[in-house]
This record gives structure tokens, sequence and C-alpha cells, in this order.
């Protein structure tokens, strides 16, 4: 991923050869179908969300997505350790277990996740908590208008206005593409926003929090929209934002 000043996150580069060894890998990927690209994601995401020159995400496995860590590598979380704190201008802070969050409404949508660099992968279906049932188990107090979303990588942040937040397409994800959302996805739980960026959407989410401000996240701190709602940037217009 390109940040706005065209500059690529610090890090060793990836050699050439390595890469044009890994481009063949993609090429086999297209010829082989669906399932020679399932097998060939593991082994391109490993390398991926350690790219820092983004070379590697220009590959074509893992059904259109890219892999990327703003950190460079992302312990994992286990589903029995995994533990998402609800906390900040609210009057019953909480912490859930994956367990509690499986057994709290699920909703299920079926929409595309779109990059703020161009890539898109559409009519992805996905399946979780809305991000508003959380809240209102938590309850507001008075002068709460923004929640801060937090990574376990430790770096990851972003925010949502409140009412952006309590919108029925903004969803904590425990599900994509018909399974758990996988690490290096961003589980066991990330946020989906549906009408926006995908910036937008954290992964490895572990902190729900509720702000009297907007606080702006790692990506807007380096030139982005505080508002990602996908549009004509991208040459679309069929994304609702209302």
């Amino acid at each position: 991923m390109t940040t706005p000043a065209g500059r690529r996150p610090e890090g060793a580069p990836v050699g050439r050869r390595v890469f044009l060894g890994l481009l063949g890998l993609g090429a086999a990927g297209i010829v082989g179908g669906a399932a020679l690209q399932e097998r060939l994601t593991p082994l391109v995401a490993e390398l991926q969300i350690r790219d820092p020159t983004g070379l590697i995400a220009t590959l074509p496995v893992g059904q259109g997505f890219r892999f990327y860590s703003v950190t460079g590598a992302v312990p994992e979380a286990t589903a029995a350790g995994y533990r998402l704190a609800v906390s900040g201008l609210v009057e019953r802070p909480a912490e859930h277990t994956l367990t509690d969050l499986q057994a709290m409404p699920q909703t299920e949508l079926v929409r595309d996740f779109q990059c703020v660099t161009g890539w898109r992968v559409p009519d992805v279906p996905w399946a979780g908590v809305p991000l508003s049932h959380l809240l209102d188990l938590a309850g507001p107090v008075d002068g709460a208008t923004a929640v801060r979303l937090t990574s376990f990588d430790g770096e990851y942040t972003e925010s949502l206005t409140l009412e952006q937040a309590r919108r029925p397409d903004v969803l904590v994800a425990l599900q994509m593409l018909g399974a758990p959302v996988t690490h290096d996805h961003g589980g066991p739980v990330r946020l989906y926003a549906a009408p926006m960026y995908g910036y937008k959407s954290i992964k490895w989410l572990n902190r729900i929090e509720l702000t009297a401000d907007v606080q702006p996240g790692y990506w807007e701190e380096r030139g982005y929209d505080l508002d990602g709602w996908v549009g004509s940037t991208n040459g679309r217009d069929d994304d609702p934002t209302a």
C-alpha cells in the first residue's frame, strides 16, 4: 500500500529473484484455478505481510485480497485467549471473549471490499456482530460522540463518529468468505465498514473506546480522509453513505 506522499513503509526491499519467483507462483495460481490459489495463499501472505515494498501485494492470489500489516508482523491471537475490550465514555465497560461475540445477534452481508489504492474484491460474504449492538451493551454516556478502534498489533488505530459506528452495515466481523476470519485477514476479529475504504475496516481488533471527539487513526495521520466513504475517487457511485 502506498502512502499519500508516495512513500513506502520502511524496511528491507524484496529481492528481484524472490519477486520474479513469486510472480511465477501467482501465474500458476491463475492457471491452476481457485484451489491452487488458496494453497498458495499462506505462502504468499507470510511474505506479503512483511513486505515493505508492496510488490508482493500485486500477486493474484488469496481471492483477490492483498495482505498488509503496518508493523511488518502481528502476533496471532488464539480463539481461547482473544478478548475485545469496550471502554471509555460508557456506563458499562466490558471485555468480551470470542465465545461471547459468537453468542450475540449476528448480521450477514454480501458487499465489496474496496481499497483506497484501487483494487477491489466484489461480493464478499461477511458475518458478525453489529458494532451498534456492542455500543448499546456498553451504554455511551453524555459527551460520547466517536469510537476509537485499536488493533492488537500495537500500532494500527481507526476512528468513526458515533453515527457512523451505529450504521447497520458496520460489523465486528467474525466470518468472511464463509469461514472464520483468518489471522492474515485480520482475525480472529476485525471491523468491516461496508461503505468505506478498506483502511477504515481495522484488522486484529481488540479494543473499542468511546471518546469525546474523533481521533485520527494510523492512516489519517498520514493524510487519508477521516470519512473514508467509497466514492468517485475510484470511479464508484454505487456505495451508500447514509
